[in-house]
């Protein structure tokens, strides 16, 4: 199962979005001292997880999570759906 998510980082605010097949993994790297991914990697706050969408198919994992990375619409919808959820 393919999950597209979103998390915030508790501190500073920051939105990222991204897909993975192992949710509960993926979020263990972006909250560890050695996670170097140069957007999620710092060394104030923890991310936590806003919102995920479950897929059967990677492919359609990978397009949804460019929807939102690259469409500001589908991602200012979710935004006003979700609005009471973001910190």
């Amino acid at each position: 199962m393919w999950k597209v998510y979103i998390i915030q980082n508790h501190v500073s605010k920051d939105i990222y979005v991204d897909y993975t097949d192992n949710l509960e993994r993926r979020l263990s790297e972006h909250n560890s001292t050695e996670h170097k991914n140069r957007f999620t990697y710092t060394l104030k706050g923890k991310w936590i997880v806003i919102y995920f969408e479950c897929f059967r198919n990677k492919k359609d994992a990978t397009m949804r999570e460019r929807k939102l990375k690259l469409h500001g619409r589908g991602f200012q919808e979710l935004k006003k759906r979700l609005e009471n959820s973001f910190l």
